[in-house]
């Protein structure tokens, strides 16, 4: 696995690699670099030096530096380091939050720093955005509310992930499951947000490029999966709650397992873990899922270990 370390002027580097673990789950072999105001070259240098030296193999480990400027002192002195060890270390400047995802999801793939390091500038760029956006560019909304039926053909559509989450899209949805689930469109499954054109054109801004998202009700996703004209569509459904999927699975939605990301806590309900919080109803719908087939992977982001669901239900006594 490649090593990382995150640098930058002050306690920036720190709070990116807080914030990447929240999306992406925690990550090992990440080290935090700071440099600050009370510091000169050497103080930075060492701290570089120190770092290496706690990965495995140290300065003979393939290590990938991501620095927060170009030309900055963080940059430079990385820089003399990754001149004496080309052949196991690289850098990239300019960090952002996409970046730092991007590279997370990349070793899982990638051995050499040096080819990780080139994936993710396209990444970081296309992480820049605005609302509203430059007029040469189309809108996220206008390009998803297009002709949803392009590009498709003959046959029925094919689930790969199918994700429990009262947030919807988001983060960690957008960034670590759907290049993770490897689906070509996100559809939205909710009754409640179908009907609610400011929800709905949130999640469409927030798909992740490169992929449609829709949002329907229930029934129309029933409707869709006896439909034999979406072949070639390879979906990620989100559910706000567990009542709409069994809803779907009732209807015909073939589902054969669920991601039980977030549901969030409100009166009367009991947590379970740190992100589930469900009552008896919940419960019930889970089993009437279970009875029709369906298997539960308790997950937040894809790198989590899984958990049981209905031993997290025992052991927190809901009611």
């Amino acid at each position: 696995m490649v090593n990382f370390i995150i640098a930058s002027h002050g306690e920036f580097a720190s709070g990116i690699k807080m914030s990447g673990q929240m999306i992406f789950g925690d990550q090992e072999n990440v080290e935090v670099v700071t440099f600050m105001p009370n510091e000169g070259p050497d103080d930075l240098h060492q701290k570089f030096v120190d770092a290496i030296n706690r990965f495995e193999g140290g300065d003979d480990s393939q290590v990938l530096f991501l620095v927060d400027l170009w030309g900055g002192s963080p940059f430079n002195q990385a820089n003399l380091i990754v001149a004496e060890h080309p052949d196991n270390m690289a850098m990239i400047a300019g960090l952002n939050l996409p970046m730092l995802i991007e590279a997370y999801s990349a070793r899982f793939t990638q051995d050499n720093a040096a080819e990780i390091a080139k994936s993710l500038v396209p990444m970081a760029r296309e992480g820049v955005k605005s609302i509203p956006e430059a007029e040469n560019m189309t809108s996220s909304a206008q390009k998803t509310s297009a002709d949803t039926n392009q590009g498709l053909k003959k046959g029925k559509m094919k689930i790969n992930l199918a994700r429990i989450d009262t947030r919807l899209l988001h983060g960690q949805v957008a960034t670590a499951w759907t290049p993770d689930s490897k689906a070509n469109r996100i559809i939205v499954v909710s009754d409640n947000v179908a009907k609610d054109d400011m929800r709905k054109n949130l999640i469409i801004q927030a798909a992740p490029n490169g992929i449609n998202a829709n949002v329907i009700p229930v029934d129309k996703m029933i409707e869709i999966m006896k439909d034999d004209r979406m072949g070639g569509v390879e979906a990620f459904l989100l559910f706000e709650n567990p009542q709409d999927a069994l809803r779907a699975v009732e209807g015909g939605v073939p589902l054969d397992s669920i991601n039980v990301g977030s549901m969030a806590h409100s009166t009367g309900k009991t947590m379970v873990n740190k992100v589930l919080s469900m009552d008896q109803a919940d419960v019930a719908t889970f089993e009437k899922l279970s009875g029709l087939g369906v298997k539960f992977d308790v997950r937040k982001v894809p790198s989590d270990s899984k958990a049981d669901l209905f031993n997290l239900i025992q052991k927190a006594n809901v009611k």
